[in-house]
């Protein structure tokens, strides 16, 4: 029996648990004896200032640690918002993750990638056992800060960073003063603020079903999308594939989903789940909108379509 065990924590339960800290998205890198490595982690914190210093940790079992043991240096590549391909690619299993990928070379040989938020490149400075995982501690040698807005990653899934304005208050339907002045002409603020409000009061009810987010955006997906791959179901709810993986064996295993060969398609109960979803969404929609015009609805639709294609 394992520490979890005697503990009486359920693995997958507890990893659940841990979602629920909203971390940003790394790619640590390395290189050593001619190889490079390249790992997708979440495990990145700072330690100290002076000395400035950092940390992560990686799996013992990884293929990659024989790399960032014998290297001298490895780098810190914090991702922006547009690099989940990049994050992708690199938490997938590869002989060589870097043919046809674009780097730099930065201190100790460690690779450096373009357009992130933030890079850091460290010196091995303290290596120690943490239960299955080794905890790298890294002296920052040098860093660039880019100033974009980064990848975030919470219950599973890929997200971004919203504003968290001071309370907005309404006064007989007029905006507050918040949004005056150039905030109030601003489309990218404005669209922010809009997917802040709808998602404080939709996210709860959702989430009151007993599924997590990524378990409700796959049912979802799937009621319109029957049998689709894991490459086509990435690229609709756009998660990593990690986590597609375990949000559909979540949901087989609760008898919701059906896999055929590697396409997957809802059950009787796993339609009946998907439709409480949706009335879920559509409830919200409806009572969001309540005062808008089918004629404002229509247009509205329209105009984020268009923004959609042209991202």
């Amino acid at each position: 029996m394992n520490e979890q065990e005697e503990a009486g924590f359920d693995p997958r339960a507890f990893r659940r648990a841990l979602g629920n800290f909203a971390t940003g998205v790394t790619i640590m890198t390395a290189a050593a004896n001619g190889k490079r490595v390249g790992v997708t982690a979440n495990s990145f914190n700072s330690v100290s200032l002076d000395p400035a210093l950092i940390l992560w940790s990686i799996d013992k079992r990884s293929a990659s640690y024989e790399v960032f043991n014998a290297s001298s240096h490895f780098a810190v590549n914090i991702l922006a918002a547009d690099q989940i391909d990049l994050s992708n690619h690199f938490a997938r299993p590869s002989d060589d993750k870097f043919t046809g990928i674009e780097v730099e070379e930065g201190a100790g040989g460690a690779p450096l990638f373009a357009d992130c938020a933030a890079r850091f490149q460290c010196e091995l400075y303290q290596q120690i056992d943490g239960g299955d995982h080794w905890i790298l501690l890294g002296r920052v040698v040098a860093f660039d800060d880019f100033g974009r807005a980064p990848l975030l990653y919470h219950q599973g899934a890929y997200s971004s960073v919203l504003p968290h304005p001071r309370a907005i208050k309404k006064n007989e339907g007029v905006v507050s003063t918040v949004f005056q002045g150039r905030l109030g002409e601003n489309l990218y603020y404005l669209m922010t603020q809009a997917v802040r409000s709808y998602q404080s009061d939709y996210q709860p009810r959702q989430l009151a079903t007993g599924l997590r987010t990524s378990e409700a955006r796959m049912l979802m997906v799937l009621e319109y999308d029957a049998c689709p791959g894991i490459e086509a179901l990435q690229a609709l709810v756009g998660m990593p594939v990690r986590e597609i993986d375990e949000a559909l064996n979540n949901l087989k295993r609760r008898g919701f989903v059906n896999d055929q060969d590697g396409r997957y398609s809802l059950t009787t109960m796993g339609a009946e789940q998907a439709e409480v979803l949706w009335q879920i969404a559509e409830a919200q929609q409806d009572r969001v909108f309540a005062g808008c015009s089918e004629g404002e609805i229509s247009a509205f639709k329209k105009v984020l379509k268009k923004v959609i294609a042209l991202v």
